[in-house]
């Protein structure tokens, strides 16, 4: 038997034209690179990226090409994710918090042939110029007035490159399956892993992500995506709000704490999306100049954990519930949300905040299962740790010129993560595989106990990692960077611990240091501080 149903395909494309038709009005919001404020539509965007299109197919681009970016989130990066990907090209985000070396192998091993770049990472491209193998044409995006000089071959104006192109294009009907974005991991050992998006995971992805269930946008919520638009497509934030016609306010380079709260109060920012680090900034900010935020409704962390005092911080301090997210570049990247239910809403403060903690259960489209290291599945009960498979439709299934297949299970997707999985099926990350610290046979979360680290009023940054020891085989060593202006010591802060975990969790020493190392997403990098007091304990 065959179905009688209409098999349209799902495009990126598919997204400006429902913008275009049915909330053309709807507002962009930049704080420009240049640093003024630009305002323009959905409606306007459209255009601009029909002009896009026909730029980049007189440069010679074809479908399949790859065109990379090194950019903030503002509205002309808004304009290359659908004029690129729109045409059939392959939008390839490029993180420009790597070292210079991993920008060029991952350009490089991408093959892209034209390079965007906003004018803040143009010493990175004049550096490593002579060894992009594939360009063939650099585009700085600002206009005439601003362009700078700059010594680089074959440069180009993003405003004069598209000046004189028309603003009507046909898009192309495309395989939904065709590629439509390219992004490389950045936490693996080794060189960079890239994960190829199809036009079909994209939008199937940005209906899981708009749904109420988790992030919950429609056309009256106003979002401000700190989340950076290289960093997995600003977790698929453009394209939910094509699809909703809720209103951008794109943050440009000012990730500060007072241009943050101007923007969010300037614009009635109702969703916020970012890391926790930009969330201690803007906390931080606020409370030196006595101010709360006004019309702030849900705060969205993801990339790493955010502690207890920050979830408390923006329930009574602001009226923002933290919504707790959690994916990965490999899962395009959203894959639970720990959504405000009715359920969740009706629990005392504190016990709401302990569940809040926890990564939430899985968007329509992601499955998840715990495993140990024999591959039985192991109960959702909360209290057992596993290796955390996923899979679904916004998975990846390989990666992209690469044929590693380590990561892959019987169909499934090893995150690398342990984690727990409890009777509603929430999820909560225990630790990554690396990070986890077994100590004396007992298994410790390094992750749970940062985050009560962090909730001491003195610490405003907290490490934790295994290293050897003689009797135990690892104990926990913590690493903390006090706040401005506060002091605490190591018996302080041990006997701080000694109320929230559990003796044999109490870190053998407690250093405080004046940084920590992190990845250029954010991260806690822990490979170099492991190495780094590897004898610590030692004798």
């Amino acid at each position: 038997m065959t179905s009688h149903m209409m098999d349209r395909p799902l495009l990126v494309s598919s997204l400006l034209a429902h913008a275009v038709q049915n909330h053309s009005q709807a507002e962009i919001v930049t704080r420009r690179v240049e640093g003024d404020i630009h305002r323009y539509t959905w409606g306007e965007a459209a255009l601009r990226a029909a002009k896009v299109a026909n730029a980049l197919t007189r440069l010679g681009v074809k479908p399949g090409d790859r065109v990379g970016t090194l950019a903030w989130n503002t509205y002309r990066h808004l304009e290359l994710y659908f004029g690129i990907s729109g045409m059939g090209a392959v939008l390839h985000t490029i993180n420009p918090r790597l070292f210079p070396e991993q920008v060029t192998w991952i350009a490089n091993h991408a093959e892209d042939r034209v390079l965007f770049v906003d004018l803040t990472f143009l010493p990175l491209v004049e550096a490593i110029a002579d060894h992009l193998k594939t360009i063939e044409a650099i585009v700085v995006m600002t206009d005439g007035d601003t362009m700078p000089k700059v010594n680089l071959p074959n440069v180009i104006c993003y405003e004069e490159l598209i000046a004189r192109e028309s603003t009507q294009y046909h898009w192309p009907e495309l395989d939904e399956r065709a590629p439509a974005a390219l992004c490389y991991t950045s936490g693996t050992t080794g060189n960079p892993k890239g994960v190829m998006y199809t036009h079909r995971s994209t939008v199937l992805h940005a209906w899981g992500a708009q749904a109420p269930a988790a992030l919950d946008i429609g056309g009256d919520t106003v979002i401000l995506p700190v989340v950076p638009m290289f960093h997995v497509n600003s977790w698929g934030i453009p394209y939910a709000a094509a699809m909703t016609g809720a209103k951008l306010a794109f943050p440009g380079p000012a990730l500060d704490g007072k241009s943050l709260h101007e923007l969010i109060e300037r614009e009635q920012v109702t969703l916020a999306l970012g890391v926790p680090t930009v969330w201690l900034g803007l906390l931080n900010y606020l409370d030196s100049i006595n101010a709360r935020l006004t019309t702030v409704k849900r705060v969205v962390v993801g990339g790493s954990a955010a502690p207890l005092s920050m979830i408390r911080a923006f329930d009574q301090k602001h009226g923002a519930f933290l919504v707790h997210a959690w994916g990965m570049t490999e899962m395009s990247p959203l894959g639970t949300v720990n959504a405000p239910t009715t359920e969740l809403m009706a629990l005392p403060a504190e016990e709401r905040y302990a569940r809040q903690a926890k990564q939430g259960r899985p968007v329509f489209g992601v499955e998840l299962k715990i495993i140990d290291d024999a591959g039985k599945e192991l109960p959702r009960d909360g209290k057992t740790f596993g290796r955390l498979l996923v899979r679904g439709p916004w998975i990846v299934g390989n990666y992209y010129r690469n044929d590693d297949r380590s990561s892959f299970v019987d169909g499934w997707f090893d995150t690398g993560d342990v984690a727990t999985l409890d009777e509603l099926n929430t999820m909560q990350i225990v630790d990554r595989k690396k990070d986890v610290i077994k100590s004396g046979g007992e298994w410790i979360s390094s992750i749970d106990l940062e985050n009560v680290a962090v909730g001491h009023p003195a610490i405003k940054e907290a490490c934790v990692i295994g290293v050897p020891h003689p009797k135990w085989d690892e104990r926990p060593l913590l690493l903390c960077i006090l706040k401005d202006n506060h002091a605490c010591t190591k018996e302080e802060m041990l006997d701080y611990l000694s109320g929230h975990v559990a003796k044999f969790w109490l870190p053998d020493d407690v250093l405080f240091v004046k940084d920590l190392p992190h990845t250029a997403t954010g991260k806690l990098l822990k490979v170099d501080l492991r190495k780094q007091y590897a004898n610590h304990l030692m004798p």
